[in-house]
């Protein structure tokens, strides 16, 4: 196994990054809707709902039927699945920014209002400070949902860590299988826990 990683080293290098070329294109993309969705979302409890249960039920199709559906539209290749990444990530990002600004103390909101500040500066001088962590768990567990499924984007040719798991499967080659599968866990178990010490300073 170690032979292997050693002769092949730069191509698991190359769909090491590849993977993470994906990742950060998506959480770019998806970070910046999402908070545009909530804004437009907080002046509205009936949109809301209505964001989060169009969302929900995007998110609840298999991610394979989902790039499948998508391909006919953006073909394939890296750009539909980042499209897919960004469409699932909403549901996971809406749902804890609109929770968390969502959560802050009544009493809170209306000294602000009582001092003269309008919905928007209670939005971004209230609401967003005191709901930071909230708003970064929504971040991280959107990190960890787009590393494991970018992998199965490899089916649709997308590159990433993916495409060694899934030729180790194709031609039974259990260093790929398992190189592949390891690269995938680890950066998101890695991934996970760097983001939950972040996430800790905003105790």
């Amino acid at each position: 196994m170690i032979e292997y990683a050693v002769n092949h080293f730069d191509k698991l290098v190359a769909a090491l990054l590849e993977h993470l070329e994906m990742l950060v294109a998506t959480m770019i993309i998806s970070i910046v809707l999402a908070s545009i969705l909530t804004m437009v979302a907080m002046s509205s409890t009936i949109f809301s709902k209505m964001l989060l249960q169009l969302f929900s039920v995007i998110y609840s199709i298999p991610s394979l039927a989902f790039l499948a559906i998508l391909i006919p539209v953006t073909g394939l290749g890296k750009e539909t699945a980042i499209t897919a990444l960004v469409v699932y990530n909403q549901y996971i990002l809406l749902r804890n920014f609109i929770t968390g600004l969502n959560e802050v103390e009544p009493s809170i909101i209306e000294a602000a209002f009582g001092i003269g500040m309008t919905n928007w500066q209670v939005l971004y001088l209230v609401r967003l400070p005191l709901s930071k962590r909230a708003l970064f768990t929504g971040v991280r567990l959107a990190v960890v949902s787009t590393i494991g499924i970018a992998t199965i984007a490899a089916f649709i040719n997308a590159g990433g860590l993916g495409t060694i798991l899934f030729d180790g499967l194709r031609t039974m080659n259990v260093y790929k299988i398992l190189w592949g599968s390891l690269l995938s866990a680890g950066l998101a178990i890695g991934a996970n826990a760097l983001l939950i010490r972040i996430e800790k300073g905003f105790a």
